[in-house]
């Protein structure tokens, strides 16, 4: 056996305590094992999950609520022999959830043991700032609860590959147990490992393994099998493939739960050539009617007031009194309620994603090939307002985003005009080769990709993507765009299209169009009249005239409004700005930068909410400088560093420097060494 380096694990070890919400399974040999209560996983979801809310956060119900009773089953059955052969936990297995989503389930289930730090008011930061308990499971933030990260679909799971494949290597054997849902399924990656890991088990290449699947036909969009395909043949291709199928038609029956789960670590445990397999059926967002029914199985969280959670956590206990605590913590989210409304400051902004939809949608009646391909999130990118009113050239390929790029491209080849859809993480990450056979197969597609930043706060840093520009700016015949309002949306997404479908007609092949966009609500649009062109920078503020000191800033994206705000603090200073906002990253409109630095003696600040490296800044300052333009330049960014979880992009802005205040401070250096005003 080849010995590896033994790292000292960060994971918190067996719970000292029983649950604080509790109730019991039967073992084999007759003995009850305290195991936490499903019904107060439920609970303390939403009571988390409220706190997230009123924060401005969005989070999730149904799939923590329908792996309630597994996890319940598989942390009492593995704390009960760790106790039992008095070892800590994680010298016995490896517990891995890859349905990221489903994260707080286990914050909340840990919180309920009192172990890896939590308790109960541990939780009422979830998703904040202030917090290691993250949108998703993030060993940098948490690493005493998480031992591989997730997030993405799909993404955890083909880690456990290499964690048992090194337990067989060094022969300790200890059992990987792995949680995955039925849209992670879909992806990519996740069927490369379910064709990989019981074909390496048979060579004897494996140690114990077993996996979980919550099947129940649920995505965020809705109805798995109504909004793509089956995923049925897949799953009953898995005894072909290797595995040893255990069928759990009632996966929320917590009994039958636990005893499936022993059974399952027993032969996976007795022969590790052949790797086990739960299939599961639940039901997501059990535990109230309205979220058990609803399309998408109440993925989000669906209340919008604590006023609604006497009735919502009474429901979860089929009317049963409420433990005291819960009414507490209700009391205190109704006090905060009012304190937000009280300071509440009326929203006059809109999405992004509505210009994107309303282009798109004007596209397709004047005739233009438009197609919609989609994997999963149209209500969250903007394409929903087309595949409503277009449904016939509308497709859903399912959770699979390198498929939803090759198959635009195959679209693309014959003629239509294939828009794609996710998130800019998601997008650039598996996406980017695509994008590139589909440059090289001279097969154009638009990709609309949004969240970018840190504008995907809640979901923390595997949904930020802080290098979605560097990822696909380099690839030839690729034009990207970082929108800022709806109106600059509406107005070059159509422009994308109607020189799209002009190039065709010419027997000319047109560059692909990445479009990236943000999460929260901004001004339709920064100045009046406005006008858009895909080749022009736009000057949204001159300040700089009769001031002895002034500045260019420019900036992208959703990083427009911090730069206008810091333009009007300069002004009380005395400071000039011009403040520019370059829609398309990766050509630089030169003769705009270049009459702006003018205007500016040179000085310029960047400003992004991405990584420095490969980013808007140094395309931006490269090309400046290819063209001999005198700069002196401050380059704001994110400084090779994951993000984390947020109620708002605004305090990651603040946290990393990229905000209105930390433009300010850095125009100050230009003047003052210290910066200090």
């Amino acid at each position: 056996m080849t010995e590896p380096i033994q790292i000292k694990t960060k994971l918190a070890g067996n719970p000292s305590q029983e649950p604080q919400f509790k109730t019991f399974v039967k073992s084999k040999d007759g003995r009850q094992i305290p195991v936490v209560d499903p019904r107060s996983t439920r609970a303390l979801v939403s009571l988390m999950d409220m706190n997230a809310v009123l924060g401005g956060a969005a989070s999730h119900y149904g799939g923590p609520a329908a792996l309630a009773e597994l996890m319940s089953a598989l942390h009492g059955h593995v704390f009960d022999v760790a106790a039992r052969e008095k070892k800590q936990w994680y010298d016995l297995f490896h517990l891995v959830n890859d349905a990221g989503h489903c994260e707080n389930g286990l914050y909340a289930l840990k919180a309920n043991y009192h172990m890896a730090g939590l308790t109960l008011e541990s939780l009422k930061k979830f998703r904040s700032i202030e917090s290691g308990l993250t949108g998703h499971g993030e060993v940098h933030c948490f690493p005493e609860g998480v031992f591989i990260s997730n997030g993405p679909l799909g993404s955890a799971f083909p880690q456990t590959q290499g964690l048992a494949m090194g337990e067989a290597i060094s022969g300790r054997n200890r059992i990987t147990v792995t949680t995955i849902s039925d849209g992670a399924c879909m992806e990519g990656e996740a069927k490369e490992s379910f064709a990989a890991i019981p074909g390496l088990a048979q060579t004897g290449k494996m140690g114990p393994y077993v996996l979980i699947i919550s099947d129940n036909n649920t995505k965020l969009s809705g109805r798995i099998d109504a909004e793509s395909f089956s995923m049925t043949p897949t799953f009953n291709s898995l005894k072909d493939l290797g595995w040893n199928v255990i069928t759990l038609a009632e996966g929320n029956d917590l009994q039958k739960c636990y005893d499936t789960i022993v059974t399952a670590i027993e032969q996976a445990k007795a022969d590790p050539k052949k790797p086990v397999v739960i299939h599961a059926k639940t039901i997501k967002g059990i535990g109230t009617k309205k979220t058990a029914e609803s399309a998408s199985g109440g993925h989000g969280f669906p209340l919008k007031s604590p006023s609604e959670l006497p009735a919502f956590l009474s429901e979860i206990y089929g009317g049963e009194t409420l433990p005291a605590v819960y009414n507490t913590w209700i009391d205190e989210l109704n006090k905060w309620e009012a304190e937000i409304k009280a300071k509440a400051v009326k929203d006059t902004g809109e999405k992004i994603q509505t210009g994107v939809s309303a282009a798109m949608v004007r596209a397709r009646k004047a005739g233009l090939p438009v197609l919609s391909v989609t994997s999963d999130l149209p209500g969250s990118t903007g394409v929903a307002g087309f595949r409503k009113e277009f449904p016939q050239d509308s497709f859903d390929v399912g959770i699979a985003e390198s498929n939803m790029v090759s198959t635009a491209a195959g679209l693309s080849k014959l003629g239509y005009i294939p828009v794609v859809d996710t998130f800019a993480q998601f997008g650039v990450t598996k996406g980017a080769l695509p994008l590139t056979m589909g440059a090289l197969s001279e097969a154009p597609i638009i990709a609309i990709f949004s969240h970018t930043g840190f504008q995907d706060a809640a979901d923390g840093a595997s949904h930020q993507a802080l290098s979605y520009m560097a990822m696909v700016s380099s690839i030839p015949h690729v034009d990207v765009y970082s929108l800022s309002c709806s109106e600059e949306a509406d107005a070059l997404v159509y422009a994308v299209i109607e020189n799209f479908a002009k190039a065709r007609k010419e027997g000319q092949v047109p560059n692909s169009a990445v479009f990236f966009l943000g999460r929260e609500n901004f001004p339709k649009s920064y100045v009046t009249p406005s006008s858009y062109d895909l080749k022009k920078a736009q000057i949204l503020v001159d300040t700089a005239k009769d001031k002895t000191k002034s500045v260019t800033i420019a900036t992208t994206g959703s990083l427009v409004p911090q730069a206008l705000q810091a333009a009007k603090n300069l002004e009380t200073k005395g400071v000039g700005a011009i403040v520019v906002n370059c829609a398309c990253v990766n050509h630089v409109d030169l003769a705009t930068m270049k009459s702006a630095l003018e205007k500016t003696q040179g000085r310029l600040v960047t400003v992004e909410d991405h990584q420095l490296v490969g980013g808007f800044g140094q395309m931006l300052t490269h090309a400046l400088l290819q063209a001999d333009t005198t700069i002196s330049v401050k380059s704001l960014g994110v400084h090779a560093e994951f993000g984390q979880s947020a109620y708002t992009a605004l305090d990651l802005y603040r946290k990393h420097k990229v905000d209105a205040s930390a433009i300010v401070e850095t125009v100050g250096t230009f003047f003052q060494k210290s910066g200090a005003w």
